[in-house]
């Protein structure tokens, strides 16, 4: 069995994280508000999206949104703006809730019909000398159970999903499942 990647690049490989390329992805499947926090209107549609219900303010609270329900308010009516750490904070507390808010439900579209295929791209090699270049090529994968994956992205947990999604996933592909830990591209639907 293959170990870790411990000094990925090294030789010149290029490539990103599969687990960090998971998390990109299940971001893409959720429909986040597009237009930029930065803006009138993106800021006011993630403060309506987290000040509509109790319930909703209470998780903007715990993801970190904590000030005062008068200046939230003036946010809102327009007639104070938020400084750029505080953009910052609305945005990250939108993205913590929003993924809580869908995670149930992306996760019974990835657990149906016995799992989701996967596809996972190569690593780059073209920099690497011949002599230190693998034959590599594109796999595909059934995930069965997307749990723990779901989960450690939900809490924006990277060690938790790189383990989840190395050691859970990645065997699955046999004896040389180490050769793809590091890819250019991971793609699935649900």
């Amino acid at each position: 069995m293959p170990d870790r990647n411990h000094e990925f690049g090294r030789l010149g490989a290029r490539g990103t994280r599969g687990s960090e390329l998971v998390a990109r992805r299940l971001d893409a499947l959720v429909d986040f508000i597009v237009t930029p926090v930065t803006t009138p209107r993106g800021l006011l549609a993630r403060l309506h999206y987290l000040t509509t219900s109790p319930k909703a303010m209470k998780a903007a609270r715990a993801a970190g949104l904590t000030v005062t329900d008068r200046t939230l308010k003036a946010w809102l009516a327009g007639t104070q703006n938020p400084s750029k750490a505080n953009l910052e904070r609305v945005e990250q507390a939108y993205r913590t809730v929003r993924r809580h808010n869908v995670a149930r439900h992306l996760l019974k579209r990835l657990n149906s019909s016995g799992g989701t295929r996967v596809e996972i791209h190569p690593l780059d090699q073209s920099q690497v000398s011949a002599p230190h270049r693998r034959t590599l090529e594109y796999r595909h994968i059934n995930v069965r159970r997307w749990d723990h994956i779901v989960t450690a992205w939900t809490t924006s947990d990277s060690h938790a999903l790189d383990d989840a999604w190395t050691t859970g996933v990645l065997p699955d592909l046999g004896s040389q499942w180490g050769q793809y830990e590091y890819v250019t591209n991971i793609g699935f639907a649900a």
